[in-house]
């Protein structure tokens, strides 16, 4: 019934090349009998008729379930789906978006190596990266998503082992120019990482354009309900890893705590995902609760449809925000005369996702006020919700930046961030008009 463990959650053959079907069909196919939604297998350990067989699980060589810690059959349901609806090789689950990309970039970096990141990324995000990781000897250079192929080429160093990047970048929303980013990745010899949290897979296929890993927080609108927490990693298989084995020891050597284990032989395309789960997950413990993914997995079966949605409630909102003197920009990629609207069209040509960012005059006050007085929109620390929501990002989520480094991420302290819901947009701007009407 499910895909094996302690083995990389590979992708199997689609039933459509149509997400909106994948996200349906995808990942759970039952059997004669079986349950047709995946079951919850809640369950901390699993049993097994002899030692001898539990050893060779915990030799990599056999498959198996034995701890949840480390993989449980519904987590690992969900993360086929989501595999599939990517477009890659392998993949697995994480207990947040924050781990998802922590264990995307520790899978491969150790103290003493450097990273080259976007600096147009979510606070969370840019405070593990500039602050957590560098504690742990992980050293970064940040470079703006709209560098120069020159000034991109400068941020790299020997000692390099990833470039990571954001799709949709939040709460900026610039659109990264993703082969821009994977041919500098490429030249250097390391995998490109780009968070795709914003478009999801419905709107955007990274893989297809040089991206070699991809990472969700699946709290946002995969679940799309603000009901579970949770993050995924996918590997597209398409780096080589032995090619640059001097730069990726830990895949490509022998794994004292794995009995020699080396990944990228003993696991071809499934070797990132393989280390990240039987290592990092083994270690850090970053596990999704079952009942989570069981309940994001029920929701990915509507993704594409509220996608539709959310897309089209952005862009008639976006339209109204421009046309209002008392609004002084607008940040949405699906805008006609956006800066990133043609980037958008290229990478995401169905549309991008449901979040503007809008500036008002009048400093934080000003934004705070006109957030108080929201009616139906949420003030939340959340984003793409199926309820309308709002957030002062400088004042919370990226309040930890200097102001240099606000204005690197595209963060003014004039920005609110809109997430539109799938309520009908009329409502939505009824309420954003009162708000205005009153403060503004």
């Amino acid at each position: 019934m499910f895909v094996a463990p302690q083995r990389p959650i590979e992708r199997r053959k689609s039933m459509s090349e149509n997400v909106d079907t994948t996200c349906v069909q995808g990942g759970y196919q039952p059997g004669n009998g079986e349950s047709r939604t995946p079951p919850i297998i809640q369950a901390t350990t699993f049993k097994y008729k002899s030692s001898e067989q539990m050893s060779r699980l915990f030799d990599l060589s056999e498959s198996g379930y034995f701890y949840t810690r480390l993989q449980n059959p519904t987590n690992d349901t969900i993360a086929a789906k989501i595999c599939e609806m990517e477009g890659g090789a392998a993949a697995m689950l994480t207990s947040s978006g924050q781990a998802a990309n922590f264990f995307a970039l520790f899978n491969i970096c150790n103290n003493g190596d450097h990273i080259v990141a976007s600096s147009a990324i979510y606070g969370g995000t840019f405070n593990l990266i500039n602050v957590t990781m560098r504690k742990m000897g992980i050293e970064c250079t940040f470079v703006s998503p709209d560098c120069t192929e020159e000034e991109l080429e400068a941020a790299f160093q020997p000692n390099t082992k990833a470039v990571f990047g954001e799709s949709i970048s939040n709460p900026a929303l610039i659109v990264l120019d993703f082969e821009k980013f994977a041919n500098a990745a490429h030249r250097h010899g390391v995998p490109l990482i780009v968070d795709n949290t914003f478009p999801t897979p419905v709107n955007c296929k990274p893989f297809q354009y040089g991206v070699d890993i991809v990472t969700h927080a699946t709290t946002k609108y995969m679940d799309g309900h603000g009901s579970c927490v949770g993050g995924a990693i996918v590997d597209s298989g398409n780096f080589d890893w032995m090619a640059q084995a001097d730069k990726f020891p830990g895949l490509t050597t022998p794994d004292d705590s794995y009995h020699g284990v080396t990944y990228a032989k003993d696991f071809g395309k499934g070797a990132f995902i393989t280390k990240a789960t039987a290592q990092l997950m083994r270690d850090f413990g970053s596990t999704p609760a079952p009942m989570n993914s069981w309940i994001m997995g029920m929701h990915l079966e509507s993704l594409a449809v509220r996608m539709e949605r959310h897309c089209a409630n952005a862009l008639k909102v976006a339209q109204w925000l421009s046309a209002d003197p008392r609004v002084s920009w607008v940040q949405f990629p699906d805008l006609p005369g956006d800066k990133y609207y043609e980037t958008a069209r290229k990478y995401m040509p169905n549309g991008t996702c449901g979040v503007i960012s809008f500036g008002v005059s009048g400093g934080r006050d000003k934004v705070s006020a006109l957030l108080d007085h929201f009616r139906m929109i949420s003030i939340a620390t959340h984003v793409a919700d199926a309820r309308s929501c709002a957030l002062y990002p400088a004042g919370t989520t990226h309040r930890q930046l200097t102001e240099e480094q606000l204005e690197e991420a595209g963060v003014g302290i004039d920005l609110v961030r809109l997430s539109c819901g799938i309520e009908n947009a009329d409502d939505i701007i009824a309420d954003l008009k009162q708000a205005m009407d009153a403060v503004l």
